[in-house]
This record gives C-alpha cells, sequence and structure tokens, in this order.
C-alpha cells in the first residue's frame, strides 16, 4: 500500500480539494480529504486518442520508454502501417511487444488493407480478416475507414467489416477529410464515430451536430489545433487529443500535455480540457485504464500546475515508471520482422520522356496531409523531363518496395531542395519508397540506400548522406527512442541545410503517397487525383 498526498483534480465534479490517494494492489483504495502543504497536482493520465506508434519509427515498447516522461499512460492505436506491410502478423506483433511494457496500448483492427485499390501493399486484410481481429480480446475498436467512397457507395466488402466491428459491440473510427452534407450524414450513419482528419471549424462543427465525435489532431506534419480549438469549449463532451503522426524527435519533447497547455493557456476551462485528454477517450473506446475513482487501475500522473503541465510522475497500475524526466520502462528485446524485396535502381529508372513539357503538379502544404494540383512547363534535357530546381518544381518517385516494378514519376512543389534528394520507407498507407530530388541520380542515389538497408529515411548529395535504418517492417528503428530521435533530428537538419523549406520534411513526405487524402498524390502505379478518385495523366 502506498499514499499519495497533492491536490486532487476532480475532473467529474470539476472541482480541485487536497487528498491523500491511497493505491493498494494496483488501484486507488481511497481518496480522502485532508489538508496538507503539497501542492502538486494529482489527475489521470493523458490518452492519445489516436495514434500510429509506427510513425514515431519506435517499436511499441520503445514508444513507450519516452511517452511516459510525457504523463500519457495509454494510446488508441491503428496498426494500420504495418498491417499494409505484413498483415495480420504485423498487428499481433505490435500487440504482443506492447504488452512487454506497462503503457496500455489499446490496437485496433486496420479497416483499409490495402488502403486502396490503386497502389501496392505487402498485405491485405479483408472482411474474414476484420472478423478474426475483431474477435480478439485485445482488439478495442475497427480502425479508421478511410474508404468512405466505399462506405457511400455501399461496397459490401466495406460494409461487411463495419457489421463485424458492431457484432462485437467495438466503436469504429472515421478518416474523412473534407466530407460534408448528405454524403458526411450517409458516412456517420453508416456507424462510424468518430473523424481526427477535420481541418477547418466548419467541417468539424458539422461533423458535430450530426453527432460525430472529433479528434483534434497535432502531429509532426498534420497540425489542426488551431483551426479546431475553439470548439471545445461547448463541445467538450464530445471531443479528443491525438497526434496521429509523431516523430521520434518530437516525442522526446512532449506529447498531449503539450495540446493541454496550449488549450489551457487560450483560456480554455481546464476541467474541459481534462475531459478531452483524458477521460473521453477512455469512455468512448472502453479502455482499460483507470480514472481516478474508487476501484479503478491506479493510472494517474502528478503535475507542477495546471498551465504548463509538468509532469513529475507517472503511474500505471500503481507503478511509478516516470519521474523527474526519466523513465523507468526498462527496454526489451524483440524480433525485426520485414518485407522489402526489390532491386537496386539504375539512374535510367528515373527518366520520363517529354511529350509537352506541361505537367500536373503535387503542391504540398506545410502542415498539412492535403494537397492542391497546379501545373507547370518544367525543364526538358536530351528529350526527358527533369526538375526545374529554380522554380521548386522537384521530380518525385514511389518506388514498389515489394516486387520489381519500373518507379513512377511525378512533380512536386514546396520541398524547396536546392540540391541533393531526401527519401524515406515510411511511406503512407503502403510503406513504399518515396522520395523528392534534384536529379534524376541523387533521386536514384537515395533509392537505393534505401534498398541497401531494408528500409530508413535518408538524406543524400553527393557523396554526403545520412541515414536512419528502419529495419523491422521498414519502418522502424530497432534502436532506443533517444538515438533514433537524435539520428532524425540530424538527417532532418541535413534535409533543410540541402534547402527544403518544410518544418517537418520527411513527415510531409511520408504523406505525398497517401491517396485517401485529396488532392494530387503519387503512389508505385502512378498519379491520382483523390477529388476524382483515379489515376491521371502526368503531361498534359
Amino acid at each position: 500500500m502506498k499514499t499519495i498526498l497533492g491536490q486532487f483534480v476532480d475532473i467529474n465534479n470539476k472541482q480541485i480539494f487536497a487528498a491523500e490517494v491511497t493505491i493498494k494492489n494496483g488501484k486507488i483504495a481511497s481518496v480522502i480529504k485532508k489538508e496538507h502543504n503539497v501542492q502538486n497536482y494529482i489527475l489521470p493520465g493523458f490518452v492519445d486518442a489516436h495514434i500510429h506508434i509506427e510513425s514515431s519509427m519506435l517499436v511499441p515498447s520503445e514508444f513507450a520508454r519516452l511517452a511516459v516522461l510525457h504523463g500519457t499512460v495509454a494510446t488508441i492505436s491503428d496498426p494500420h502501417e504495418i498491417a499494409n506491410v505484413l498483415g495480420k502478423k504485423g498487428v499481433y506483433y505490435m500487440i504482443e511487444n506492447g504488452k512487454k511494457v506497462p503503457l496500455k496500448f489499446h490496437f485496433g483492427a486496420p479497416s483499409c488493407v490495402p488502403a486502396t485499390s490503386f497502389e501496392t501493399a505487402g498485405a491485405v486484410i479483408n472482411s474474414e480478416g476484420i472478423k478474426e481481429l475483431m474477435a480478439n480480446k485485445d482488439i478495442y475498436y475497427l480502425a479508421e475507414m478511410m474508404n468512405y467512397p466505399g462506405v457511400l457507395f455501399d461496397d459490401q466488402e466495406v460494409l461487411k467489416k463495419i457489421a463485424w466491428a458492431k457484432h462485437f459491440n467495438k466503436p469504429v473510427d472515421g478518416h474523412a477529410p473534407g466530407l460534408r452534407g448528405d454524403d458526411a450524414k450517409k458516412y456517420i450513419s453508416a456507424g462510424i464515430s468518430t473523424d481526427h482528419e477535420c481541418f477547418t471549424f466548419e467541417e468539424a462543427q458539422e461533423k458535430l451536430a450530426y453527432g460525430m465525435k472529433i479528434l483534434i489532431r497535432e502531429g509532426s506534419a498534420a497540425k489542426n489545433f488551431e483551426a479546431l480549438i475553439d470548439l471545445m469549449p461547448k463541445h467538450y463532451n464530445n471531443m479528443m487529443f491525438c497526434s496521429d503522426d509523431k516523430h521520434p524527435d518530437d516525442l522526446i519533447v512532449g506529447h498531449i500535455n503539450q495540446l493541454c497547455a496550449r488549450a489551457v493557456a487560450k483560456g480554455i476551462d481546464v476541467f474541459k480540457v481534462l475531459q478531452s485528454a483524458c477521460v473521453n477517450p477512455v469512455k468512448h473506446y472502453n479502455m482499460n485504464v483507470g480514472l481516478l475513482n474508487i476501484g479503478d487501475n491506479a493510472d494517474f500522473i502528478i503535475v507542477e500546475d495546471l498551465a504548463d503541465f509538468k509532469v513529475l510522475q507517472t503511474y500505471i497500475d500503481g507503478e511509478l515508471v516516470a519521474e523527474n524526466g526519466e523513465s523507468y520502462v526498462k527496454p526489451v528485446s524483440f524480433d525485426k520482422p520485414n518485407n522489402f524485396n526489390v532491386l537496386p535502381k539504375k539512374v535510367s529508372d528515373f527518366k520520363v520522356a517529354a511529350t509537352t513539357g506541361n505537367v500536373r503538379v503535387i503542391e504540398a502544404l506545410d502542415g498539412e496531409l492535403i494537397t492542391n494540383e497546379i501545373h507547370a512547363k518544367t525543364v526538358i534535357k536530351d528529350e526527358n523531363l527533369i526538375a526545374d530546381v529554380d522554380n521548386d518544381i522537384l521530380k518525385m518517385t514511389v518506388v514498389n518496395r515489394y516486387q520489381n516494378t519500373k518507379p513512377s514519376i511525378a512533380f512536386i512543389k514546396n520541398f524547396g531542395l536546392k540540391k541533393g534528394a531526401i527519401a524515406s520507407s515510411v511511406a503512407h498507407d503502403c510503406h513504399n519508397i518515396v522520395v523528392v530530388g534534384t536529379s534524376d541520380q541523387e533521386i536514384c542515389n537515395a533509392v537505393n540506400l534505401i534498398i541497401k538497408n531494408k528500409g530508413g529515411v535518408c538524406a543524400v548529395n553527393g557523396k554526403q548522406q545520412k541515414n536512419v535504418a528502419l529495419p523491422v517492417a521498414g519502418i522502424m528503428s530497432d534502436k532506443n527512442g533517444w538515438e533514433t530521435g537524435k539520428a532524425y533530428q540530424e538527417i532532418d537538419a541535413m534535409a533543410k541545410e540541402l534547402g527544403c523549406t518544410l518544418r517537418a520534411p520527411f513527415m510531409t513526405l511520408s504523406f505525398m503517397a497517401l491517396l485517401v487524402i485529396p488532392d494530387l498524390k503519387l503512389s508505385d502505379k502512378g498519379l491520382f487525383s483523390g477529388n476524382k478518385f483515379e489515376f491521371v495523366d502526368l503531361q498534359m
């Protein structure tokens, strides 16, 4: 038995009082009002309501070692990324690795593997696979239904997946950026309960009115906090915080605690903020996480104040797992499954014969997953299309990692590289190799470095190169979070030294192959319009 003294934050009753909290056998045994001089605050732990652990480039056990430092006690985790590489085997890998550490991972069944039929993934999970996963007690929900056209057009395979979630009485997560009006109503009426993809106040407000819960996302690339946070004072009972995708260097600095601090700084009532950050996810997903009620699992944190939310201690099941910036979560051993079967490429593989020179260009937007389609006239050399570095119209490729096929080619604006190339095998959703570069030679060098390491992120410029190897499924490191975070900071810095003007170059790069986010994207099969939901020609 242990006792904790502090200012007890009672979110349900919106009050704070001096208390003594008793923990016995990992549960809250009592909460007694008691005068004392301890000014630290006791509150439920933070929950990330939607995250792809893989995007931290860390396996779950290593993610946990960093997350607990910031008061995170649990996550709602979609193993969509590893599932696209390894299928159900990848989902089970994440579950088993996560069980080796105290942090409470709540994994979902990935609903869209592959995300579309317009790209090559490493696996398929059909409705029968969803049935198997949903029957598993370690699966808590059907993860984001990105195939919203399938819902709208009554695709039977899509509807079967949703039906299995309902059969097992588990929530269905949504993913429908920009969906409005009658289409949004139909999507929600199918049983889809959340959306983390809203990027305007009006869209989120409309979906809330239709009965959907809205997640405010602030990740390493997609940042929607400022657009949506003003909805919280009125709609806090139906809102949550999430990061979706968070790179390791960002995770070292902070997590959901940062969003709470920003919300309070905007003048939002602290109880409403904590309702969204701590309570709502636990109730919506029926999580195995305590909320400081008598008899609950002792999952809670102690913070210095209710403004900056500096975390002094983190407890999970009554166990002290982090204190004053030190993580007590021990490293564990883990396997390194992978699926990387492509041979090295030649420079000639990236040449595109010019027909008109007028091309469709992907316009990347800093801090957004959405892109625009713009048109430009690029440079022609030796009858081939090449990058127009002076006007920031760079060449982009996606290379199939699962089989040897011809790379697909596009052009992209707003990466800003003046020399070299950057590449990644963290490329949503299928995790093929995606590269942006200033020349065919640099692009080829970057691709082959990724292939050599069977996954990773890299920056190259002639003989200069930096690389973070990701041998676990080609998307996660076999190193600890601090080492991975430091290496990632160095490669991020090199990308910016090459001229990249984006805040998070590799995170933005990873979404340039994400076809389910409008508009123009590139898969290993070609240039794709998310608005038209069909392939389009590069040259016009």
